[in-house]
């Protein structure tokens, strides 16, 4: 059986570097975050990955049973025991989603969910100081913040009463945060 660990945080909180790090320091992780796994499937040239593009390529939402059920297949597809999805959920329509398919499939229990916590001050001189691209800038940064806020205390309060939700610190350094966090999973399996 996989062992699935969501991994969530604000833009900036540090939550796809954590994973990434965790799962190049143990042979026995794997890490995705969700864009990465639906470029995959379109790249491999199958159905779902033919119809995943049809919406892509007009710039269209994947529609959420799509996006589930790839994360799942990739999921079972890894050759890992331990999987880290960094970003998932982002909304309380994907959390269902994802339970209600958790539910129907015994190959793959979701162990816990990892809140990065970091204060929006944090996130923002983070995101701000990064300036990787166009989307980097306050305006955006303001609008990504309110999606991640607008459904987490419903996800926090969905994950909180399955006793499934860890909160780490994420205002920390790095190597600190990251080896509380492999030391949390560790402890969880």
């Amino acid at each position: 059986m996989k062992k699935l660990f969501l991994i969530i945080g604000a833009p900036g909180s540090g939550k796809t570097t954590d994973a990434e790090r965790i799962a190049k320091a143990d042979s026995n992780v794997a890490h995705y975050s969700t864009g990465d796994l639906l470029r995959a499937e379109i790249a491999s040239g199958s159905e779902q990955g033919k119809l995943i593009e049809g919406f892509t390529s007009t710039g269209n939402l994947v529609p959420l049973d799509i996006v589930v059920k790839t994360i799942i297949k990739a999921i079972n597809n890894s050759s890992k025991e331990i999987i880290l999805i960094d970003g998932y959920p982002r909304s309380v329509e994907q959390m269902i989603e994802l339970d209600k398919v958790l539910k129907q499939d015994s190959s793959v229990k979701l162990i816990n969910v990892i809140e990065v916590k970091v204060s929006e001050q944090v996130a923002k001189d983070r995101v701000l100081g990064r300036a990787r691209g166009a989307d980097d800038n306050a305006e955006v940064f303001k609008n990504r913040m309110n999606v991640y806020l607008t459904p987490l205390k419903q996800i926090q309060d969905f994950y909180t009463k399955a006793n499934i939700l860890h909160v780490i610190d994420g205002e920390r350094g790095i190597n600190e945060i990251v080896s509380d966090m492999h030391r949390f999973i560790n402890s969880r399996l």
